[in-house]
C-alpha cells in the first residue's frame, strides 16, 4: 500500500481541499483509496468520507504509541491500493514536544510529505516559506509543494522555486469560490451542505487540470510498517454487550476507530438519535453521548422528552455511561442555545452549560484519576482533547488535567458506572479504560438478565 502526507503551512491554507480533490481525483483514476487526519479532528473526516465513499480515520502520535499508530494505519489502509493522510495545523504543530504533529507521524510511519502553501499576497516570499520548511529539520521527509490560491501569472515562478531549492512541482490550486464555511474554530459538517457531492466532483475537476496527481502517486512509497500490535482481548465471556451510540446531527463527533476497538473487544454497537428516537435501543446495557453541536438542536432536544427519560431511566439503573463533550452538555440541568436562550436538559449533570466568547482550554491534556471510576483506578493516566467553546458550572473534579506547558485545571464527572466531561477520548490511546468500560457493561447486561 502506497501512501503520502498533504500538510501544510497551518491552519486554513488549504489542506483539506486539496486532499478532497485529491481523493476524487485518485478515486476517478479507479484505484482503492484510504484516507486518515492527523491529529484529534472529526470533521475534516468527513469530508474525505463524501469524497471516496467510505470510513475515514485518525492518526493521532499523542494518544499513541508508535506501535499503536502504525498498526491503525496499517489495518485501515490494507484493501486499499494508496493511503492519503491529511496533516493538522502546520507541518511541524503539535503539542510542546511535537507529539500529534504531521510532521511525527511522517517520522513513526516513514511517510514521504507534501506542503500545501497559501499563496495569496506573496510572490517572491513563498520561496522563504519553501526554504524554512524545507530546513527547519532535518530528514522531514517533505518531498514537493502545491501552491494554494496562487494567480496563474506566478506559475513559472514557483516552478523556478521548486528548482532552485531542489523539490518538486507538484501543481497549485488557482483562485476560485470554493471554500469550506466555517463555524467556531472548525468546519461546517459534510452533511450539512446539500450539494457536498457536485461541490467536490466540480473542486476534483479543478485539481485535474492544475495538479500533478499521477506525480504524486508514483512519488508515495510503500515502506512496510513494522510494529507489535496492542493487545485487545474480551473481558467476559457470555452475551455480547450492547452499546448505544448517540448518533445524528447534533451528536457526530466518533472516531470510527473508537467504534472498531468496541466491536474488537466483543461489544455489539447499535446507533440511537436523542433528536429524534423516543427511546435508547431497548437491549442497551451502556451508552456513549459524544460530541457535536447540540447547541444548534437545543430547542429539539429539549422538546423531546421521551429520549431525556429514557436516558435518565437507564443513569438511575446504573447503565454505565461515556458523555463527551457536546453530550455532557446534553446531560446538564440546563443548556445554553446559540442565541443565548436556556433549555431544560436531562438533568443528570446538575449544572448549567453555557455559552462563552471565546474558545475554552484548547488542546492536549493528560488527565489523572483523582478516584475510582468507570474508566479509570485513582492515580492512573489518561490523554484526551478539549475543544470547545460552552462551559459549565459542574465541569466536576474526578481528574486533574495537565497540558504540556504547566497549565491544569480539575474535570469530569465520576462515579463507578459515569464518565462525563468536556475531554474527548480516544480510545486506542486509553484501551484499559475502554476495558473497563466494556467490562462494566458486561456486568450491567449480566445482572439485568438474571433479574428479568
Amino acid at each position: 500500500m502506497r501512501r503520502i502526507i498533504i500538510s501544510g503551512t497551518g491552519s486554513g491554507c488549504g489542506k483539506t481541499t486539496v486532499v478532497c480533490a485529491l481523493l476524487m481525483a485518485l478515486k476517478k483514476r479507479g484505484l482503492g483509496v484510504s484516507s486518515f487526519k492527523c491529529g484529534p479532528d472529526y470533521i475534516d473526516t468527513m469530508f474525505h468520507e463524501k469524497a471516496i465513499g467510505t470510513s475515514s480515520y485518525n492518526l493521532d502520535s499523542f494518544f499513541c504509541d508508535d506501535d499503536t499508530l502504525c498498526c491503525i494505519l496499517d489495518e485501515f489502509s490494507r484493501n486499499s491500493d494508496i493511503s492519503v493522510i491529511e496533516g493538522v495545523m502546520g507541518y511541524y504543530d503539535g503539542n510542546a514536544d511535537g507529539k500529534g504533529s504531521a510532521y511525527s507521524v511522517s517520522q513513526i510511519t516513514d511517510t514521504k510529505s507534501v506542503i500545501v502553501i497559501d499563496c495569496k499576497g506573496m510572490s517572491a516570499s513563498i520561496g522563504a516559506v519553501m526554504k524554512g520548511f524545507l530546513s527547519f529539520r532535518e530528514n522531514n521527509n517533505i518531498i514537493g509543494f502545491i501552491f494554494n490560491r496562487l494567480p496563474l501569472s506566478l506559475s513559472d515562478t514557483v516552478k523556478n522555486l521548486c528548482t532552485e531549492l531542489g523539490t518538486e512541482f507538484l501543481g497549485i490550486m488557482p483562485n476560485n469560490s470554493f471554500t469550506f464555511e466555517s463555524r467556531h474554530l472548525g468546519l461546517v459538517t459534510a452533511d450539512e451542505i446539500t450539494d457536498i457531492k457536485s461541490r467536490l466532483s466540480e473542486l476534483s475537476e479543478l485539481a485535474e487540470k492544475n495538479i500533478l496527481i499521477d506525480r504524486i502517486a508514483e512519488l508515495s512509497e510503500s515502506f512496510p510498517l513494522s510494529y507489535t500490535p496492542p493487545e485487545i482481548s474480551r473481558t467476559f465471556t457470555d452475551k455480547k454487550p450492547v452499546i448505544a451510540v448517540a448518533k445524528d446531527n447534533a451528536f457526530c463527533f466518533i472516531y470510527k476507530e473508537n467504534i472498531n476497538l468496541l466491536e474488537k473487544l466483543g461489544c455489539e454497537i447499535k446507533y440511537f438519535s436523542p433528536l429524534d428516537d423516543d427511546e435508547i435501543p431497548e437491549n442497551a446495557d451502556g451508552i456513549i453521548l459524544c460530541g457535536g453541536y447540540p447547541e444548534l438542536y437545543t430547542k429539539r432536544l429539549w422538546k423531546n422528552r421521551n429520549i431525556i427519560t429514557s436516558i435518565r431511566k437507564a443513569v438511575k439503573k446504573g447503565m454505565p455511561i461515556i458523555a463527551e463533550c457536546g453530550g455532557f452538555m446534553y446531560l446538564h440541568t440546563v443548556m445554553e442555545s446559540c442565541d443565548g436562550t436556556e433549555y431544560g436538559m436531562a438533568d443528570i449533570i446538575r449544572g448549567k452549560a453555557f455559552k462563552t466568547d471565546k474558545l475554552q482550554r484548547f488542546g492536549y491534556i493528560t488527565m489523572t484519576a483523582q478516584c475510582d471510576s468507570l474508566i479509570a483506578e485513582k492515580g492512573e493516566k489518561i490523554k484526551a482533547h478539549e475543544f470547545h467553546y460552552w462551559d459549565s458550572t459542574n465541569c466536576g473534579n474526578g481528574f486533574t488535567a495537565v497540558k504540556s506547558n504547566g497549565k491544569q485545571w480539575e474535570c469530569g464527572v465520576v462515579s463507578d458506572t459515569m464518565y462525563c466531561g468536556f475531554p474527548h477520548l480516544y480510545f486506542y490511546g486509553c484501551i484499559s479504560a475502554v476495558k473497563r468500560f466494556v467490562s462494566k457493561c458486561a456486568d450491567y447486561g449480566r445482572l439485568k438478565n438474571e433479574e428479568n
